[in-house]
């Protein structure tokens, strides 16, 4: 079993924010592989179904960002899904607008929902950095992540997240390397 989660925040205005592109990841995957109608549980909303003949959940926390790992930990526990299968859509700043990185483990960088999900269930996870860049402004750091995309982003990252869901086989495999040269290439 295979636990995916996107990273945001579920207020109606943030629906469009950079730190919503976790949301965004899932919408996608369940959208592209029927997954079954999200149900709110675990304080989220989860999706059931499989891909590639792999039991998978997915799950976009309604605990805001900065309390994404009770959920999480909700869930892995009552289902008994090893930390080492569960795999974080997240944005990152560090990284140049629409490049992804996946990689197992390792440090937070300052982000809350990744701090929150360390803190709750450990580091042995695995994670799917989608860049979003940082300001070209003096904008602080939390603005600029709460902030929409740009129109230009937008188109942009519709074709991220149609790379990312067609490229899912692989993650599946947790192939992170080739994940995120393939996904990157496709750009």
């Amino acid at each position: 079993m295979l636990l995916f989660v996107g990273l945001g925040n579920p207020t109606p205005n943030s629906e469009n924010n950079r730190h919503n592109i976790g949301f965004k990841i899932i919408d996608s995957i369940n959208k592209k592989y029927s997954l079954s109608k999200q149900k709110p549980k675990f304080k989220g909303l989860l999706t059931t179904g499989n891909i590639n003949k792999k039991k998978v959940y997915a799950i976009k926390p309604l605990t805001f960002m900065n309390n994404s790992g009770i959920c999480i930990r909700e869930l892995i526990e009552y289902f008994k899904i090893d930390a080492e299968n569960v795999i974080v859509f997240h944005d990152d700043l560090d990284i140049d607008f629409g490049k992804i990185k996946a990689k197992f483990g390792g440090s937070s960088a300052g982000h809350n929902g990744i701090e929150s999900i360390d803190k709750f269930i450990g580091k042995d996870y695995s994670r799917v950095r989608i860049g979003i860049g940082k300001p070209n402004s003096k904008i602080a750091t939390s603005d600029y992540v709460l902030k929409d995309f740009d129109e230009d982003e937008v188109l942009k990252l519709e074709k991220i997240t149609e790379n990312i869901t067609d490229c899912l086989a692989i993650l599946l495999d947790k192939k992170l390397d080739l994940f995120s040269s393939t996904v990157n290439n496709k750009q």
